[in-house]
């Protein structure tokens, strides 16, 4: 069984920073690339960040890049994204995925990709 929990989302104003985390209980899969996406009511979920299981490939949505930051310790099979600059238009509920033995070389970056979820963080940005 898979078992992913977000926790860190919260209300910061513009311009604040946010660490997420994503704790995983993967005990089924020994390798699994990770991502994080995020959703607003009546819209898709949107690709936000991704990462292959040694880290050494990294992906980011056009939303994302410059500004947040995907990370994961194995060890402790934790998943970090790191907000920064955050602007109004982050707010969102913000869902950890992952997907098991995907190629280390690359990570998913669509939905239909990731075969496991967590239950979502919301982060708000207030002006």
């Amino acid at each position: 069984q898979v078992q992913l929990v977000e926790s860190g989302g919260g209300l910061v104003q513009v311009g604040g920073s946010l660490r997420l985390s994503c704790a995983t209980s993967v005990r089924t899969y020994s390798t699994y690339a990770a991502g994080w996406f995020r959703q607003t009511p009546g819209k898709e979920r949107e690709f936000v960040a991704a990462m292959s299981w040694s880290g050494g490939y990294t992906d980011y949505g056009e939303s994302a890049m410059g500004r947040f930051t995907i990370s994961r310790d194995n060890v402790n099979n934790t998943i970090y994204l790191h907000l920064t600059n955050l602007i109004p238009e982050d707010t969102a509920i913000y869902y950890c995925a992952i997907q098991p033995f995907w190629s280390d070389f690359g990570a998913p970056r669509s939905p239909d990709e990731f075969d496991y979820w967590g239950q979502g963080t919301q982060v708000t940005v207030s002006s």
